[in-house]
């Protein structure tokens, strides 16, 4: 194996506990500006578009990148699983949040998709064999009904959820799972590695659905519009999962997968910048249960239990 490989090894050493939090948190940075991004990008493209072009633009860039190291291909197995990354995080997720950003401001999407941590930390349960403790449940789950309760509120009671809210929360279960999956494959691939292969499932039919949204709605964009496209294609669709799946393999997944509570607070902070949105009481303090919830659930995974992590091998 090559000496630069990310591929994380079976066996272990004691490394810092906080080494995949770190990890995690540079993914969580990059994916903060997602939303505000899709929000400028459909001022001129459609949401078809943006969540499907994304993905092919990305998957040229992961193919050179696949072609330049010459990465050895997955094995049968692994290219089924592979098809679960790309559903979820490939194609779902953008392709959902992309439709609704058209109808709901980035923030309220952003504090929306908080119940991001606990959804994937459900997912791994599922994958792996990490049990995570009774009070780390409590606190997720708090935070996820948090981010329920505040959907619901904001558009005038528990009854009046919107499709857009169905949509993010959509994107959420996709999201989740594609988290866990594409963690997992990480540790066997590699971070960068395991990104780029699901984007290559995914391109044929990203592009197919890039050239109808092309043919019924031209791409009309300026500049800026552009730019922020090509943020959401390099980096959102595949410099930040290098990151992310990193932290993820590292783990313990349950808790890192917890690194997303910050999500909110800086996807918020980046609409009231760059959209000049403004930010409510309810938008602050739906954020804030949210993400106090799930820092809860992070110092009560860190109390409780202290891993041996994997480590790369160097071989």
């Amino acid at each position: 194996m090559k000496v630069d490989s990310s591929v994380i090894a079976p066996r272990s050493t004691v490394l810092s506990t906080h080494v995949g939090v770190w990890w995690g948190l540079l993914g969580v940075l990059a994916f903060s500006f997602t939303l505000p991004f899709t929000r400028i990008a459909l001022d001129g493209l459609s949401p078809l578009f943006v969540g499907s072009g994304r993905a092919v633009v990305a998957a040229l860039l992961a193919g050179i990148a696949l072609t330049v190291t010459r990465e050895r291909r997955p094995t049968t197995a692994q290219w089924g699983r592979l098809a679960i990354v790309a559903g979820g995080v490939v194609a779902g997720f953008p392709v959902l949040t992309s439709f609704a950003m058209t109808t709901t401001p980035a923030s309220h999407g952003a504090v929306v998709i908080g119940v991001l941590p606990a959804a994937t930390a459900v997912a791994v349960v599922f994958r792996t064999r990490e049990r995570p403790t009774r009070s780390f449940w409590i606190f997720a789950s708090l935070g996820a009904v948090a981010a329920v309760v505040f959907a619901a509120l904001q558009n005038g009671g528990l009854g009046s959820l919107t499709a857009a809210d169905l949509l993010l929360f959509g994107a959420v279960i996709a999201a989740a799972i594609g988290y866990a999956e594409g963690g997992l494959l990480a540790r066997e691939l590699g971070s960068w590695q395991t990104v780029s292969w699901a984007l290559i499932v995914a391109a044929p039919l990203m592009a197919a659905l890039t050239v109808v949204s092309a043919v019924q709605q031209p791409p009309a964009a300026t500049p800026v519009q552009w730019l922020a496209f090509a943020y959401l294609a390099a980096v959102s669709m595949f410099l930040g999962f290098f990151a992310w799946y990193r932290g993820l393999a590292i783990g313990p997944m349950a808790q890192v997968s917890q690194i997303q509570l910050v999500q909110p607070v800086m996807g918020i902070a980046w609409a009231a910048l760059l959209l000049h949105e403004q930010i409510g009481w309810a938008t602050a303090v739906g954020g804030l249960a949210v993400i106090a919830c799930a820092a809860l659930a992070v110092r009560t995974r860190l109390i409780a239990h202290r891993p041996t992590m994997p480590r790369r091998e160097d071989s």
